[in-house]
């Protein structure tokens, strides 16, 4: 049974994503207003997903209203959607998801930043590329680890990531996100964090097996910020690390 659930689902979420991506580029060139029409679209999409997924979304706080930075741990690529389906905001990622087939194309178009982390001359680029985003009203996301984890407990903080917030002294919001599944299922640490060596199709072909998980959101109260970045860094890892709820 759980073969059949998985086949229906990746059939449906290949179906609905590229119907969705098609919708988006056939109509964006007579889209006056390309941000907003890209929110839409991302938001379509993410609540598509949650559904085929059959992922329940359960929010503790607050969500920050954009514009917002706003850092969140980070366990697999299911974080996307399930914060997408809650605030409207672009992604910062790691740069080599830029040259995945197909997806880093859709990544890009949908607004996601992208950051070489080994090239310091590229971390100027990207924090204007955000202050961009945030001048337009947008929300931006980032994942300071740098890296999905099997949700044991939250990496140090990257605080590169950080440097142009610590720099013009901005805000930082905060989130943590961890996941659960019904008890008579497998653990959420095997089923939906994406920590070990599959790729992201064998990966989601073991998710769609899953019946259903829950998605656990939990927004900080206030924003932080400090002008140095180490310590902004640290700072934010604290305050996440307080209310992060390991998954296994």
């Amino acid at each position: 049974m759980k073969y059949l659930r998985a086949v229906f689902r990746y059939i449906l979420f290949v179906v609905t994503t590229l119907g969705i991506y098609g919708i988006w580029f056939i109509a964006a060139p007579f889209v006056t207003n390309k941000v907003l029409w890209r929110q839409m679209i991302l938001r379509t999409w993410a609540r598509a997903f949650v559904r085929v997924s059959n992922m329940k979304i359960k929010v503790v706080g607050s969500p920050p209203a954009p514009p917002f930075f706003l850092v969140c741990n980070h366990l697999s690529y299911t974080d996307v959607p399930a914060l997408s389906a809650v605030v409207n905001g672009v992604f910062v990622a790691k740069g080599e998801i830029e040259s995945w087939f197909l997806a880093g194309k859709i990544c890009r178009d949908m607004g996601t930043i992208f950051i070489n982390r080994s090239n310091r001359r590229d971390i100027p680029r990207a924090g204007n590329e955000i202050v961009k985003r945030l001048e337009q009203g947008e929300g931006v996301i980032v994942f300071p680890e740098g890296t999905s984890t099997k949700g044991e407990t939250v990496l140090p903080f990257n605080s590169s990531f950080l440097e142009f917030a610590a720099q013009k002294d901005l805000p930082v919001s905060y989130a943590t996100i961890t996941y659960a599944t019904p008890s008579n299922s497998p653990k959420a640490s095997d089923v939906v964090s994406w920590w070990d060596e599959k790729t992201f199709g064998e990966h989601l072909w073991f998710l769609f097996q899953a019946r259903s998980y829950t998605a656990i959101i939990d927004f900080g109260n206030e924003p932080i910020h400090n002008h140095n970045r180490k310590e902004l860094a640290r700072m934010l890892w604290e305050k996440v690390s307080e209310k992060f709820t390991p998954t296994i």
